[in-house]
Formats: structure tokens, sequence, C-alpha cells
């Protein structure tokens, strides 16, 4: 059996009570099954060339790390990663959006380095999962250095249209790195349409095959749909236990008997946390019912303070959370609990079940697995309500979530309404649905689907005779030449 090697920008090893992201949820349950390795930086800066990879083994999974030079990183991670990348691939352009030769060049170096620090910890017979927006070159570092096996990447946010994409400078080259890959993963069904968009503008329409796959320079990659999932089992077992555990206790406690509504979300400008505490503001404005009833506890741990729109947003959010709680707040009740900080992951999924109401309202996001979270945490004789963005790919699956633009704060707070006063029957039919399709493509679903795809691509394909076969029907491991990339006028 191949070895599985997964590829991030940041390695997470495994801490007691902590609370790992979507991507190290994923990444983890993936090299458990059979052992593996995790490669990727370990969070130091050295001022310096970095050394070797440095190894740790635990629990069959093997975690490298390497440094990063201090003066690369910045502009590669704060840079090109988070303030091009990120906000053009969320379609929040006007917002954030900068671009510069320095960042884009410390990108590059950054993946060449990270491509040279892995090829002396690759075996034979290895698969390679790339996963991320910030090591999109990575497989064209890799075959620039010889490495000819299977090597797939996934993308954990939304891919943009061509139309968007092509804001980028470097659209073309981006576009050329993604077709050095075997498989190449989205979320959802728009994402891969609009990758398919890019590579028609670049090589036309005969690179789009029948099946869903390109055909690039005589490679065939196979581009598709693997939506990420949770572990539902073990979050619900997850959730049980906090629900009885003192931190949700003192919470319930506190409530005095009152409505919990509550957001859990890293503290970005892509996840519509301005517009949510608008929402909320119209909510007790419109439904004065509410007002000394229902408490609205958003949970937004800080990141990337490093960069000025994420200094915005906070500022921002404090300003809103304060107004609020001037205009409405009483003696014994505050609407508004804004937290900004991380919590234990019994503790947050603990939140999650005793809450009535979850607002997951980004304005863009590639799946947002607190939606399902949130859904798998709820006590199915009485379960609460999922409010959903339809701009967040996990509402292509969640159907049963009641779903609003995120800017539509009159309808958002119609749906407040409509989910705390929504019938237990209701309620009940709506999460049984959800939960089906939860555990259909649960996250053992989503990195078996993966992972047997890119195992594909090393078998010979069956179709191939002793006769000579068009390129576009014949694999190669070739990588593209940067002059093969011509966009079509």
């Amino acid at each position: 059996m191949s070895r599985l090697i997964c590829v991030s920008n940041r390695i997470s090893v495994p801490k007691r009570g902590a609370a790992p992201g979507g991507l190290a949820v994923g990444v983890l349950a993936a090299l458990k099954q059979t052992g593996g390795l995790w490669f990727g930086w370990g969070g130091e800066t050295v001022a310096g060339e970095p050394g070797e990879a440095q190894v740790l083994t635990r629990d069959k999974v093997s975690y490298a790390t390497v440094d990063l030079q201090e003066d690369d990183f910045d502009a590669y991670y704060n840079g090109y990663a988070n303030s091009t990348l990120w906000p053009l691939f969320h379609y929040l352009v006007a917002r954030a959006f900068h671009y510069s030769d320095e960042q884009y060049d410390a990108y590059q170096r950054v993946n060449r380095l990270m491509a040279e620090r892995l090829v002396p910890l690759l075996e034979e017979d290895d698969l390679i999962w790339v996963h991320d927006y910030h090591l999109i070159p990575l497989g064209q570092r890799l075959r620039e250095l010889g490495v000819d096996r299977p090597i797939g990447f996934f993308l954990h946010i939304p891919f943009p249209h061509i139309e968007m994409l092509r804001v980028l400078p470097t659209y073309a080259e981006l576009l050329q790195e993604l077709t050095c890959y075997d498989v190449v993963g989205f979320q959802t069904e728009d994402d891969l349409r609009a990758f398919r968009s890019g590579v028609a503008h670049i090589w036309g329409e005969d690179a789009l095959l029948p099946d869903g796959s390109v055909a690039v320079g005589g490679r065939h990659i196979r581009a598709g749909v693997f939506p990420i999932g949770v572990d539902v089992d073990g979050l619900q077992a997850a959730a049980e236990h906090g629900a009885a555990s003192e931190a949700v206790k003192r919470l319930t406690h506190s409530l005095q008997g009152r409505k919990l509504v509550i957001g859990v979300d890293r503290l970005d400008y892509s996840k519509g946390l301005i517009e949510r505490f608008t929402a909320y503001r119209r909510f007790l404005e419109t439904h004065p019912g509410n007002v000394g009833h229902v408490t609205f506890m958003q949970i937004a741990p800080l990141s990337r303070g490093d960069v000025n729109a994420y200094v915005e947003i906070r500022s921002a959010l404090e300003q809103a959370s304060g107004s609020i709680n001037g205009q409405f707040a009483t003696a014994d009740w505050t609407p508004i609990r804004y937290l900004n900080r991380n919590f234990p992951h019994a503790a947050l999924m603990g939140y999650l079940r005793v809450a009535q109401v979850a607002l997951v309202t980004p304005v863009r996001d590639g799946m947002n697995l607190v939606a399902k979270e949130f859904v798998v945490a709820q006590d199915p004789a009485d379960p609460g309500v999922l409010i959903l963005s339809p701009l967040a790919g996990a509402a292509r699956e969640l159907t049963g979530a009641l779903q609003v633009n995120p800017y539509d704060t009159r309808g958002l707070a119609h749906a407040m309404q409509a989910a705390l006063t929504m019938p237990l029957q209701e309620r009940r039919r709506r999460y049984t649905s959800m939960m089906q399709v939860i555990r259909r493509n649960d996250i053992t679903a989503w990195h078996r689907r993966f992972t047997e795809a890119l195992a594909a691509t090393a078998e010979p394909d069956p179709s191939a005779t002793t006769d000579a076969a068009p390129a576009s029907r014949t694999p190669s491991r070739a990588s593209v030449r940067p002059s093969d990339v011509t966009p079509i006028r």
C-alpha cells in the first residue's frame, strides 16, 4: 500500500484539548488510517537559510516541519497568500486585495524551498496530497525536481471564475501550476466550474473533456468535487460530553432560561460578522418581544493580526457590539457576548449543543465545517435550527437549513425569529435530512474518495494501446513550461 504524504502550509501536531481547524481535522483523519507523513511549516522563522526538515513520529503519523526565512514568510503568508489570493478567491477584491511582485516572488521562493526540503523524505511509492492556496505552485516545483509520483491538490477555499481571477496579474501562471497535478479537488460544483472556465480561457474549450477532466500539454488532469466532512460519531460524543462540562453548565446558568443564538468563526472579513451583528440589531428592533429573552454569543478567535483588513474588522465589531449592548442591554441582560479567544474543542461542541440557533453566514466560504458541527452536536429529540448563508459551500449539502443571503439583514432578522419559534416537528425533520447528508459525506468519505482518485492515476490507462494515442488521452507527468501558457484572447 502506498504511503500518503500530506503537505500544508502549517503543521498541527495534536495537542490535548486543542480545537483543530477543518484542514487539520481532515489531514489527520486521512493519515491515521494507514500512517503517513505530514509536511509543512513548523511555526518558526529564521534570519538565514532554513535548515533541513525535522521529523517527529506520533501514533503512526510522522510530522516533518521546516522553518521559513523571516522576510520571505511575511511577504509569502501575510502578503501574497492572505492579502492577494485569499480576498481574490473570496470575491472580496474591493475590500482587501493587494498585489506586489515582491510578495509574489516570496510566495514562489517559499514553495521552492518546501519542495526542496520535501524531496529527500519521499519514497518510491508515495502518494502526495498538497493542501490549499498557500502551496499552489508546489506540484510544479516537485516536478522540476524530478518527482514523478502522483500528486494531488485540494483547495479548501472557493475558486474564482475567470472573470474574477483575471484581476490577478499572474493568473495564467496559477492555472498552469494547477495543471501540474494529477488530481485537483474542490469543495463544490461551482468551484469546479470556475476552474474549468479558467482552463477554457487559457487553452480553449477543447481542453475540457466530457468526463470532467482537463487535457493540457499532453497531460490528463482529473478535476473533481470532494466536499470535506466531519467525524460524526466523534463530534456527537464530544458534544454530549461537553454539554455536561462545568464550562457549559456555567453558560446555561448565566443565561437564566434565555434562548441562545451562537456564532463560531475565525475573525475574518469573509465570515460576514459585521453583517451578522447588523442583522441581530435589526432582529431586536423588529421583534421587540425578544428583548431580554435571547442572547447572541459570538466566538471569534483572532487571526492574521498583522494584516490591516483584520485589524479593521476587529475594531468595527467591537464598536458594533458595544453599540448594540448600549442600546438594548438591561441591568441583568446583555444582548451580545462577543468573545475574541479560543476555547477547548469539547467546550465549543457543548456550546453548540445547548444553542437553539446557529448563525453561519459567511459572505463567501469554501465549505464551513461549523455548519456541519452544529447539526451533529444537536440533541435529536430537541434539535436547534441552523441559519446558513447560501454563499457557503455547506449550503449545497445542508438544504434543511434556513438559507439567507448574509447581506439581507432584514431577511436574517426574520430568519432568526422563524428559527426561534419553529415547531419541534419541523426542527426534527430538517435535522434528520441534514444528518443523512453529513453522514454520507463524512470525513472518512472525503479522504477516501480523494486518495482513491489519486492512487488511480498511478495505474496504467486501460484505454491505452500500442498505437499512438492523442496527447489529451495519454497522461504525462512532464511539467508545463511557462512559455506554453498563452491566454486565449
